[in-house]
């Protein structure tokens, strides 16, 4: 399984969940791959915000080696999801994806927890620091649902 967290910019929301889906797949003995996008491409290579990383860190998780980089249409082939963590984010990448936008492999990560919902993961990037703990505990419950969901299906087929 290869799954894909996308964001904006790649510095705050993606970098948190792909450090916290790596470290749940870990855990769990599972064989898959995570990585993360933004869609604005504004942070282009720089490491996630420095919050996110302390954030992080205060749960064991080091995602200082992140590099941002550009979502980019390829993606929907390469990965068998793609998680969102809001919905201009969708719209972002339905545009940049044109014709290989595929909404099957497209969703929100907090309809995970919350079907129906259409639910974001704020964006903490102009707030203080308790803004990101916010993002980090939505994250965290929402990966394991994702472990939980996809884990027993994957090991099956």
């Amino acid at each position: 399984m290869k799954i894909l967290m996308v964001c904006l910019g790649n510095i705050c929301r993606s970098p948190l969940a792909e450090g916290v889906l790596q470290r749940k797949i870990q855990e769990a003995g599972l064989n898959w791959t995570v990585d993360s996008a933004g869609t604005n491409g504004y942070h282009l290579g720089e490491a996630p915000h420095r919050l996110s990383q302390k954030v992080a860190l205060l749960h064991g998780i080091d995602i200082s080696h992140q590099r941002a980089r550009r979502f980019k249409a390829e993606d929907l082939r390469h990965y068998d999801l793609v998680y969102a963590m809001a919905g201009d984010v969708i719209d972002d990448i339905r545009r940049i994806a044109g014709k290989d936008h595929s909404p099957a492999k497209v969703k929100l990560l907090m309809e995970e927890l919350h079907p129906g919902e259409n639910m974001d993961v704020p964006d903490p990037w102009y707030g203080p620091e308790p803004g990101y703990h916010q993002v980090y505990d939505m994250i965290d419950e929402a990966c394991e649902q994702i472990i939980l969901k996809y884990a027993n299906t994957v090991k099956s087929l």
